[in-house]
């Protein structure tokens, strides 16, 4: 089972015990899929360790409408610790801007920075790789419903 750290625990981790090639990826992740099971299943087996930044209810709000989380920020990490490739979970507070994302990505120290070729941020990413001395790698993904489809389909049943 993955640890769930915040920022702070986080830190620490990376003095104490983060040894190691470490990939890093993020995202809201409020409904899992089978897409999402797959991408970090490809994306873990770049490194040693999978760091999912797990956005704050307030960003996937913004982000996804007001409809949006159907789970809480503890309930989506809670998820994404049961699955077998992650390895931690840090709990974001709501971030606002590029230049905090690329702080805490920053100290973090990636080898890698998993992605799907959709990502609205890719090309941040890329930049942030560039700008930490590592490599950006374009995940492909599995053609299923979206989160935010499922999320729909959901409403209309209820």
């Amino acid at each position: 089972m993955a640890i769930i750290l915040n920022l702070r625990e986080l830190e620490k981790f990376l003095t104490k015990e983060g040894k190691g090639s470490i990939v890093l990826t993020g995202g809201c992740f409020d409904i899992l899929h089978i897409g999402h099971v797959r991408f970090f299943s490809k994306a873990k087996k770049m490194g040693d360790y999978l760091i999912v930044l797990l956005e704050s209810d307030k960003k996937v709000k913004k982000l996804k409408g007001r409809n949006r989380p159907l789970f809480i920020q503890k309930e989506r990490a809670e998820m994404l610790s049961a699955l077998r490739s992650v390895d931690l979970i840090v709990l974001l507070p709501t971030i606002e801007n590029d230049s905090d994302y690329l702080n805490l990505v920053m100290k973090i120290k990636p080898d890698i920075i998993a992605v799907t070729a959709n990502d609205p941020a890719i090309e941040k990413k890329r930049s942030q790789a560039k700008k930490i001395g590592g490599k950006l790698k374009v995940i492909s993904f599995t053609k299923t419903y979206s989160t935010s489809e499922l999320a729909e389909i959901l409403s209309k049943n209820i």
